[in-house]
């Protein structure tokens, strides 16, 4: 059994973490309070500009695919794994960086024993963890979270679709964390470029509308900010996913400390016990000998 001076320090020493931990899931849970709300408002626009390209798209057979949709048969694959700058946050990076390496040991093998892969990663923690695992990062970005903005997310976008219009790359995909809730984070794997078709089926068409201009040029203006959107979308997606796992981890360290003070102080109070019963002992013992 640990002394009672040892058992003391440990007491001490859970308490202060404990302390740590409960106020890193107040701050989190206030940072996804706002996180959150940013995600929640961003999706019905997300959706309603989705709406209007399959409108579009589907009203007439003229249209012909914009250059964000052709099919590439040159340049490499990129995909774009996203993650946070901190950790205690639980299983958030892991799970991106162990998605990313099934993603490119699957889906992409073909391109990957061919060295046909590229990747981009945006937080500091998935890039240290595919470099440990012997996928290290082509390019890596860390400094978008001080200064996360539509405008920060589109300089990214418009650098990555402009490497696609070149024909450096034929696709590319992200990797992120999609919000449910607090608790519950989806790993996701999204292809960005080339643009999926949203042609609808003729069967389901409710409405004819009269475009103007022509529905090929709306197409053009609303292929590129769909795309800065999604990216966007992603990053935030990401953020939220991240300040919840960070408050449910938290949350759980907390509990945790609860449960290994209380079986520290059962600890101590037997030590103590013992040592009382020991000092009473030994009083008995010497008084024993001065009579006896």
């Amino acid at each position: 059994m640990a002394g009672i001076k040892e058992i003391r320090t440990r007491i001490t020493s859970v308490q202060n973490t404990q302390k740590i931990t409960s106020a890193m899931k107040m701050v989190s849970a206030a940072k996804l309070r706002k996180a959150q709300t940013a995600v929640l408002q961003m999706r019905p626009y997300s959706e309603k500009l989705k709406e209007i390209i399959e409108n579009i798209t589907s009203a007439s057979d003229d249209i012909t695919s914009t250059v964000f949709s052709e099919q590439k048969h040159s340049g490499k694959t990129l995909l774009i794994p996203i993650s946070s700058n901190g950790g205690l946050c639980g299983g958030f990076n892991s799970n991106i960086s162990k998605q990313s390496i099934y993603f490119i040991n699957t889906s992409l093998y073909d391109e990957f024993s061919r060295g046909n892969i590229e990747i981009f990663s945006i937080g500091k923690k998935v890039r240290d963890l595919l470099k440990t695992k012997g996928y290290a990062p082509n390019r890596d970005e860390t400094d978008i979270y001080s200064h996360l903005s539509y405008s920060s997310a589109s300089e990214i976008a418009d650098e990555i679709m402009f490497e696609f219009l070149k024909g450096n790359y034929n696709k590319v995909f992200l990797v992120y964390n999609k919000f449910k809730n607090a608790a519950t984070q989806e790993v996701t794997v999204e292809q960005f470029l080339p643009v999926a078709s949203q042609k609808q089926d003729k069967a389901v068409k409710q409405n004819n509308y009269i475009f103007e201009p022509s529905e090929s040029t709306i197409i053009s203006e609303l292929i590129p900010k769909t795309l800065k959107l999604q990216f966007y979308n992603a990053l935030l997606e990401s953020v939220a996913s991240e300040h919840g796992a960070r408050m449910t981890a938290m949350h759980a360290a907390t509990d945790n400390a609860s449960v290994l003070l209380k079986d520290l102080k059962i600890e101590y109070n037997k030590a103590r016990q013992a040592s009382i019963t020991n000092e009473i002992l030994e009083i008995v013992s010497g008084a024993n000998a001065l009579r006896g």
